[in-house]
């Protein structure tokens, strides 16, 4: 199955979406089962989570809207909005992530906050997929301008 860059914009968004309401949701809920709620600990996480997208995120995240825009073809594939070493990443975080989850080698408490960080730049980073997704011309679009010189 293939698809447009736009689409492809979309999927990207709407996977780092998940994985960072994801991460949120866990996180939230390990947070207030083992060590309680506090405004201190969110507040932490708030930070630390805007300056991992600041000097982390923003900059993955640009990466991948340019690697897709800057595809070569008009249809790819539907799973292109990665490439093989961000799938890699990601199965290894994921990974990563349960296996800590699970084995409680870093207490739940602690590990909360780490899924809370991480989520926060997930999702900002997801707005500049959206962004992308929205500004990028539709095909349609593209079409019409195509006609619109050819005419002149």
């Amino acid at each position: 199955m293939t698809v447009t860059k736009r689409h492809l914009l979309l999927e990207a968004a709407i996977i780092w979406t998940f994985a960072g309401g994801m991460l949120l949701y866990r996180g939230s809920v390990m947070l207030i089962l083992t060590a309680g709620f506090s405004w201190m600990k969110i507040i932490i996480c708030l930070i630390c989570g805007l300056l991992f997208f600041r000097f982390v995120f923003s900059k993955i995240s640009r990466k991948h809207v340019n690697r897709i825009i800057n595809l070569q073809g008009v249809r790819h594939r539907f799973y292109e909005f990665f490439n093989s070493r961000s799938y890699l990443m990601m199965l290894g975080m994921i990974s990563l992530g349960i296996f800590l989850r699970k084995t409680s080698i870093v207490p739940l408490s602690a590990l909360s906050l780490a899924y809370i960080t991480m989520g926060i730049p997930l999702l900002l980073s997801s707005i500049r997929f959206y962004h992308s997704w929205f500004s990028y011309p539709s095909c349609d679009r593209q079409f019409n301008k195509m006609k619109i010189n050819i005419k002149m």
